[in-house]
């Protein structure tokens, strides 16, 4: 297969990671933004054509043979303009249109403007993403991370290793003989700043950031073995009105106390008709006796959601400080993500990052032809497989021990039941499995299952 035409359009910080993402597999990559300085980076950075021009512009649009086109991503911070550069690029004949939106109207069963009448194929909601994982995070409260998979009966939990956890210097298979009614499959391993799959032997270590798979109903039981059982979260404490702040309020105003601070009081009145149950505080997140006189001891979560991510961090730390239970800091810029890690926050989400992984996981699973989900910060891969009745596993007879120790069988679903396997399970051709594994072992998972 020749290597894939993509158009970018908006070099900010998606189109960036995007960019940079799909050039490292080779394909075609051409990146189309207003902004000098956006160019620049990305010409010094990363091996793409790079047009300085107005996404929008017919005669800038017209430097490609837009036919030749497989996927163009209009990733722009403006809806607008999103959505009239995907008209254009349909109109000129490229194959298929992803499309960044921030407004969640566009979704409503009444709108009366529809991103199907742009000929748009894919929408990315960035905000709606990153709005949804905060409120699962706070849902288990003691978890860096949640995903949720095969219909979200099945999810993945990222957890740090304390040093009071009883795992610490215990094999991967002892632990699952220890807790053999804690179903559970360890998927990954964030370790020095790297990732990898771990095997029955891999000894869990201090800091560790593990990824757990199990069913949604057993994850309160993961949680416990690891020595981090979730807590109650009463009150929340929200700082940033913003698009990701509004959502998240609006999500958990009827089951939480929720409050959000924001500095601009023109827009904290305008946002304070809109959410009857939260409670609206004007005041800057960072003054210390604002904070106290919020008592802000007492706080179960504290989610950090404003645009400037130095203000996010700072709070976290301060409030970190105060004994809050759980803090949840939002960041734009991805490369502070590694840093941020180390220093004590419980939870790091990025609008972007979410943005970045929903479009490399529609264009994976176009190519593949399969669900692949893609964690580019994690560098894992999640693959959806239904089992051929002709392929090597089935074919050859194997067993469990069998699968390379690359690829990790998560779960399994057969008709309406879902399993997470042990040693003794069987696969029967037509189940429909979760893998997880690095991008380079993709085809081999395939060449086993499919």
């Amino acid at each position: 297969m020749s290597a894939l035409h993509i158009v970018i359009i908006g070099g900010g910080e998606i189109g960036f990671n995007l960019a940079k993402h799909l050039s490292d597999d080779d394909y075609d990559i051409v990146v189309i933004d207003i902004d000098p300085n956006k160019c620049k980076k990305i010409k010094n950075n990363i091996d793409a054509r790079v047009i300085e021009g107005d996404g929008v512009s017919q005669r800038v649009l017209q430097q490609i043979d837009m036919p030749s086109v497989d996927y163009l991503i209009a990733v722009t911070r403006i809806d607008e303009v999103n959505l009239v550069a995907s008209r254009i690029a349909h109109q000129m004949g490229a194959k298929k249109i992803i499309c960044r939106l921030r407004n969640t109207e566009y979704t409503h069963r009444t709108a009366v403007v529809k991103p199907s009448q742009f000929g748009i194929d894919y929408i990315v909601y960035p905000e709606m993403a990153a709005q949804k994982e905060i409120s699962e995070i706070i849902d288990k409260s003691s978890v860096v991370e949640v995903q949720a998979f095969m219909d979200d009966q099945v999810k993945m939990v990222g957890l740090v290793i304390d040093s009071s956890s009883s795992l610490i210097g215990r094999t991967v298979e002892n632990v699952l003989l220890s807790n053999p009614f804690v179903k559970h499959k360890t998927v990954l391993i964030f370790r020095n700043d790297e990732s990898f799959v771990p095997h029955q032997q891999t000894t869990y270590k201090k800091d560790d950031i593990v990824y757990f798979t199990g069913l949604d109903e057993d994850i309160n039981s993961i949680l416990k073995m690891v020595g981090k059982p979730p807590f109650n979260v009463k009150n929340i404490l929200i700082l940033g009105a913003g698009k990701v702040g509004r959502l998240l309020a609006k999500e958990l105003q009827t089951d939480y106390d929720v409050r959000i601070v924001e500095k601009n009081q023109e827009k904290a009145h305008l946002i304070d008709q809109k959410l009857n149950e939260v409670l609206m505080l004007v005041g800057d997140g960072l003054d210390i006796d604002f904070l106290e006189s919020e008592n802000i001891s007492d706080v179960d979560c504290f989610v950090a959601v404003t645009e400037n991510e130095q203000t996010n961090i700072l709070a976290n730390l301060i409030v970190k400080h105060y004994g809050v239970k759980l803090s949840i800091l939002h960041i734009s810029t991805t490369s502070y993500l590694k840093s941020i890690r180390r220093i004590g926050v419980d939870a790091v989400i990025s609008k972007n990052i979410s943005a970045v992984n929903e479009v490399m996981k529609i264009i994976k699973s176009d190519v593949n032809d399969l669900v692949v989900s893609s964690f580019e910060e994690l560098d894992i891969d999640a693959l959806e497989i239904r089992v051929s009745p002709d392929c090597k596993y089935i074919k050859k007879k194997y067993r469990l021990s069998d699968i390379p120790e690359s690829i990790c069988l998560a779960s399994i679903s057969r008709g309406n039941k879902n399993i997470i396997p042990s040693k003794k399970t069987e696969i029967l051709e037509n189940d429909l499995i979760l893998l997880f594994t690095k991008e380079e072992n993709l085809k081999k998972a395939e060449r086993i299952f499919i």
